[in-house]
């Protein structure tokens, strides 16, 4: 088996996988498609990351609301995460707007390591970070933010040997995704 991991926006995940050029994709924030398969595949928790110096960093825990008047590092507007920690602002009433934006995670981190601002971010994303100690990390008081993730693929197809092994590799024994 030969696996290769590219990064991609999501949108063109789903179109790789419409047009076959890939046989799975991983998204977060799965959108149901009509041609396309979406296997649950686990959920990230979401938690605030700061400079290991910044003044939150000193806390066990965060509220929302303690976010305000902070400078904050974003994703760009059309990813998915960005769409979820705004709706998290938009429930909590704060009006944030980024100081910087980014399209990826590790530019984002990077960003927050050298203390241009603080973050949201999916936590398996920063474990390397946070054991470095390169990165503070924070979960939120009292409330856990999720971001699902799934393994897409295109329906119909024929699934090989290699491909059954890929998605049992991944935890992943679902009926559906056995041939009749």
């Amino acid at each position: 088996m030969n696996v290769r991991v590219e990064y991609r926006r999501s949108n063109l995940v789903y179109e790789d996988i419409l047009h076959n050029s890939v046989d799975f994709g991983l998204v977060a924030f799965p959108v149901k498609q009509r041609q396309i398969e979406v296997l649950p595949f686990r959920n990230d928790h979401l938690v605030l990351i700061t400079h290991p110096q910044h003044p939150l960093a000193k806390r066990a825990e965060i509220e929302v609301k303690d976010l305000t008047a902070q400078k904050f590092i974003g994703f760009d507007p059309d990813i998915p995460t960005r769409k979820a920690v705004d709706q998290i602002f938009r429930e909590h009433k704060l009006e944030i707007e980024p100081v910087m934006e980014f399209d990826n995670i590790e530019t984002v981190k990077r960003a927050v390591e050298i203390d241009h601002g603080i973050a949201i971010v999916p936590q398996a994303t920063v474990a390397q970070e946070q054991r470095q100690g390169t990165l503070a990390v924070l979960p939120f008081k009292g409330r856990e933010f999720t971001r699902p993730l799934a393994i897409l693929h295109r329906k119909g197809r024929v699934l090989t040997p290699a491909m059954k092994k890929f998605i049992e590799t991944l935890g992943l024994d679902l009926p559906e995704m056995r041939e009749s």
